[in-house]
This record gives structure tokens, sequence and C-alpha cells, in this order.
């Protein structure tokens, strides 16, 4: 949070820019106390450049090929049903406990060190399920180790044509994208933002930037800096009020 805290006392000059995770803004400071910055006042959202949604990933053995069927198994061996994640309160983790939310399942947490160190035992099927990024999964997708499930993408991935989205799932309410975009220091002028957000456009609008961000997993959003401020403010929202009843919070 160095890095954050420097761009809320930086000048609102525009330049000084910082690409930022969500997770830094949305999550974590329900997670962690006495934060150095005020996450919805301190920066100002301006351009939202692309989203990793995140995919329900089981191993090849298990008996389920659809949401369905992986919630009719888990069902069937309640006790016995782990979910893997990179830590208490990381992404993996909150999507795990929002799919079991959703679901109506009682699943196990299991946190790792990193999403990676979840790979060898979901592979062995030793834990169940994980919910990660395409980029994390892939490798072991193509291997045929380990199948997905669904995608809490808006519509199907290019890189898993064939893998539904939760809402095509029948789980319409799970939902974990791990987005990122540009914020300058709060109380930047509307002429410095409105230049820099057509800037962004025009390079994210590029077909080769496109195919970049397509290729390594993730979805380029774009959009205007006012759609982009309400997204922050909803899913600041969302899961402030998801954390809270979960009652997770980091050691």
């Amino acid at each position: 949070h160095i890095a954050l805290d420097f761009l809320a006392k930086a000048p609102n000059d525009g330049y000084t820019l910082m690409i930022v995770g969500g997770g830094n803004l949305v999550i974590q400071p329900f997670l962690q106390k006495n934060l150095p910055f005020d996450p919805l006042n301190d920066f100002l959202p301006i351009f939202n450049v692309a989203e990793t949604p995140h995919i329900l990933v089981i191993p090849q053995a298990l008996p389920a090929n659809s949401v369905a069927e992986f919630v009719a198994f888990a069902k069937a061996n309640t006790g016995k049903v782990n979910y893997g994640s990179a830590g208490i309160g990381s992404p993996p983790h909150l999507s795990g406990y929002r799919f079991a939310q959703v679901t109506g399942l009682t699943m196990t947490h299991i946190p790792y060190k990193g999403v990676g160190g979840t790979l060898p035992d979901l592979v062995a099927g030793r834990i169940q399920l994980v919910s990660m990024s395409l980029g994390s999964a892939s490798t072991n997708l193509k291997a045929g180790t380990l199948k997905a499930l669904a995608t809490a993408a808006k519509k199907r991935l290019a890189g898993l044509p064939s893998v539904p989205t939760a809402s095509e799932a029948g789980v319409p309410d799970w939902d974990m994208s791990a987005w990122f975009g540009m914020f300058t220091p709060r109380d930047t002028s509307a002429d410095i933002v409105r230049y820099l957000n057509g800037k962004f456009q025009i390079w994210l609008d590029d077909p080769k930037t496109r195919a970049r961000f397509v290729e390594i997993g993730a979805e380029p959003l774009g959009g205007s800096q006012a759609s982009f401020q309400e997204r922050v403010r909803s899913d600041y929202k969302f899961w402030g009020q998801v954390i809270k009843e979960s009652g997770i919070r980091l050691e």
C-alpha cells in the first residue's frame, strides 16, 4: 500500500497515474485496519482497463461436468469437499466463499500461499474446487488435468468458448472478476480526466492491444470515467457486505 499512499499525496496535475488492481481498493480496506488512505475519496478512477474473470476449476477425475453436477456431488459428500485459495481474504477465498453462499453448499476453506500452491493438490483431488483466473489455470486445462465449470464473465471467454458463463450455468449471483484500472489523485480537473480517458480508450481500441489482453485471459473494458467510478463504488459496497457477513479477517 506504499504506492497507493504515494498516489494519494501526489499533485493532482495529471502527471502521476497508477494502474491499480481493484482488490486493493474494494476488498483490502475491509480486511485491514488503519490503511493510510481513504479508498473511495483519495483517488479518482479514470479508466477501467480490463478484467480477468475468475473460473471455477475442479480436478479432471471428479465426477461432475457442470455446476449443477458439482453442487449435487458436494451435497452428497457434505463435510468432504474443500476449496482452495491463495490465502485468507484473497480473491479466490472470497470467490469460493461466495460460490458456496449462492449454491447453499458447505465447503471447507483451505488457504495456500498463492494460487499456484493450490494446483498440485487440486490436480491430485485433495481439494475439489478453486476459483482462479484463466491465466493461472490455462496450462492444466490444456493438459486435461483440470476442467472448468463456469466463468464469471458476462459473455463467454474467447479463450474458453465451450465453458458457460455463471448465468448460463445457473449461478448468476456468483461473480468474481479481478479488474484493474488507471487512477489519479483526487480533485484532478475534469479536463485532464477527460483527456486521459480519451487517450487510454484510443490505446485500448487498437486491435493489437485487445488481442494481447485476450491472449493472457483478460477482457479489455474501457468506457467512460463516470461508469468506472460507479463500478468502484458499487464493488466497494458489495464486497464490504460479503466480507461483513463472512466474518473473514486477516490474522
